[in-house]
């Protein structure tokens, strides 16, 4: 069991190291319910740092294209783009905490499927 516990964890923290690729590897490979519901959650985790990215950049492209034709595309575009790598940079933040707090409290066996 502790060895679940671990790999569990190392799920939750390779947000620093291996991305979402050992949460899917886990997932995938490991038969123990418990480790494959830590792997789903910490996949899921890692995934949705790439949903701003995606639609944050569908949402300039197009907003780039739509506001072309505009005598000042530029200062809005600049307030836009501030105020989007803001938000991303907190959402980050949050994931990255929220991981390394479940990957502690999954190490710590505080927390059971």
């Amino acid at each position: 069991m502790e060895n679940n516990r671990i790999i569990s964890s190392l799920c939750y923290f390779s947000i620093f190291f291996a991305g979402f690729i050992l949460p899917l590897i886990v997932w995938l490979v490991i038969k123990d319910t418990e480790v494959r519901y830590h792997a789903k959650s910490a996949l899921l985790s890692h995934l949705l740092l790439y949903v701003p990215l995606l639609i944050g950049g569908l949402a300039l492209v197009l907003f780039g294209f739509l506001n072309y034709d505009s005598s000042p595309p530029g200062d809005l575009m600049a307030i836009v783009s501030i105020v989007f790598v803001i938000f991303i940079a907190l959402f980050s933040l949050a994931i990255v905490i929220w991981n390394i707090y479940r990957g502690i409290k999954v190490l710590n066996n505080e927390e059971a499927a």
